[in-house]
């Protein structure tokens, strides 16, 4: 059976055995044409998205932090004018562990009725903590609430036409719309004991649009999950983000759930791990009506920007938020990526060949090589799949450890009269050609 045929019959049986009235669906790869499928309703028409709207809010945030607008762990109030909650950080937000409560002032889900943003503003003296910051994942609507504002108020402009501007145009995400469009798919409740479907009442979001307002097709939704997981694929001159800034993004900051340790969560976006050093990078949303996953891989496996869509008109079709790992799944087991043939490189720079091989540091060996032009280095006992320290040269013999085990510390190389390198220190620890003791002894000396 070919790949497509299998994620077609994947998708097909996922809308009928939850009963979802239209469910559209995308798989983006660098390799690949762009895989598309809608099963009911009007093919190409725009659904809503949620919460998967708290990505591209995101991403505002961090352009401005990048730009030295904001701090990431300076108070909300430093750039807002609260008369509560001001000293919550901005991280905080980010990572929904500010403790605020989940939604406005209000039953807005009761009177569908969410605040403009002065009365968001106004009311928020009326808004609880109802955890103590930074103790645990408490998720907030109100929280990214706050921070589309801050966007808003640092670019002078409204947050949709900011996320127009520096998001949506030059990532062509052309379907992606804050307003209902014109090719719009009708959300529904599916009634449990029968057949019967009910459409369920149209909503704007008003001051609370960052956090779940967009419209968006599939095909637009796995290119924003390829970008948030390979950005050096799908935007390779860093015009939306730094690659860096995404990888601070898709750290984990907090568990969402402290029992099972299955799912967690950076500065927006929800990371679920796959086991064998893979994670899915993304988000869910859900609003009357609609449910949405928007899911990229990240991994050993995973083809360049790799990403899945899956938006459904069902308010209650849970397997809408599995099918996206189920099909980043099928794409790897059953589409593997093409394998780079080896080639020769270049030689190591002469001034650091006697930094190549084996070092010991703590009684454990590390093996140190010259890869891609890089320093690198391995523990001898690390599985296959972990990716080498990497380090970037600061002085002759002086390096900072780029990414991998210890990133940050420093590396420092050690001399002879000869010029060759006869100690290292590492994050301080002494590096040695023989295993010694901390106190210098060679374990095997009589």
């Amino acid at each position: 059976m070919e790949p497509t045929q299998r994620y077609e019959r994947l998708v097909r049986r996922a809308q009928a055995d939850a009963r979802v009235p239209a469910l559209a669906v995308a798989l983006h790869r660098a390799d690949r044409p762009l895989w598309t499928i809608q099963v009911g309703g009007e093919d190409g028409s725009a659904f809503r998205i949620g919460s998967v709207t708290k990505t591209f809010t995101a991403v505002l945030v961090m352009q401005c932090r990048d730009d030295g607008l904001l701090d990431l762990d300076e108070p909300v109030g430093a750039h807002l004018d609260l008369s509560k909650h001001g000293e919550l950080p901005i991280r905080r937000l980010l990572s929904h562990t500010a403790g605020l409560q989940r939604e406005p002032y209000g039953d807005v889900w009761d009177t569908l009725d969410p605040p403009d943003a002065p009365r968001l503003l106004a009311e928020l003296d009326r808004a609880e903590r109802v955890l103590p910051p930074a103790r645990r994942y408490h998720y907030s609507n109100l929280g990214v609430a706050l921070l589309g504002e801050v966007v808003s108020r640092l670019r002078g402009g409204t947050w949709a036409e900011v996320l127009a501007e520096r998001i949506l145009r030059p990532l062509g995400l052309s379907g992606t719309s804050v307003d209902r469009p014109e090719h719009a798919a009708t959300g529904y409740l599916v009634d449990a004991y029968s057949d019967h479907v009910r459409p369920e009442p149209p909503t704007d979001f008003g001051a609370v649009a960052p956090a779940a307002q967009l419209w968006s097709t599939a095909a637009d939704m796995a290119r924003w999950a390829a970008f948030l997981a390979d950005p050096a694929t799908v935007d390779p001159a860093g015009t939306v983000l730094r690659e860096d800034t995404l990888d601070e993004m898709r750290w984990p900051l907090t568990m969402t759930d402290e029992t099972l340790w299955m799912v967690g969560f950076g500065l927006g976006l929800i990371l679920v791990p796959q086991g064998n050093r893979t994670v899915h990078v993304g988000h869910d949303g859900a609003m009357p009506g609609f449910l949405a996953g928007v899911y990229g891989r990240r991994g050993r496996d995973a083809p360049k920007a790799c990403g899945a869509a899956v938006l459904g008109s069902s308010g209650t079709a849970d397997v809408i938020l599995e099918l996206p790992h189920e099909l980043l799944a099928a794409t790897v087991e059953h589409d593997p990526a093409e394998i780079t043939p080896w080639a020769p490189g270049e030689a190591a720079p002469e001034e650091y060949r006697s930094v190549l091989g084996r070092w010991w540091s703590e009684g454990f060996e590390y093996v140190f090589s010259w890869r891609d032009g890089a320093l690198t280095a391995r523990g001898d006992r690390d599985p296959a799949g972990r990716p080498p320290s990497v380090f970037n040269p600061l002085e002759p013999d002086l390096f900072r450890t780029a990414s991998g085990r210890e990133a940050g510390e420093l590396l420092r190389l050690t001399r002879d009269a000869s010029g060759q390198v006869v100690r290292m220190h590492w994050a301080t620890y002494r590096l040695t050609r023989i295993q010694e003791t901390f106190d210098g002894v060679w374990v095997s000396g009589s």
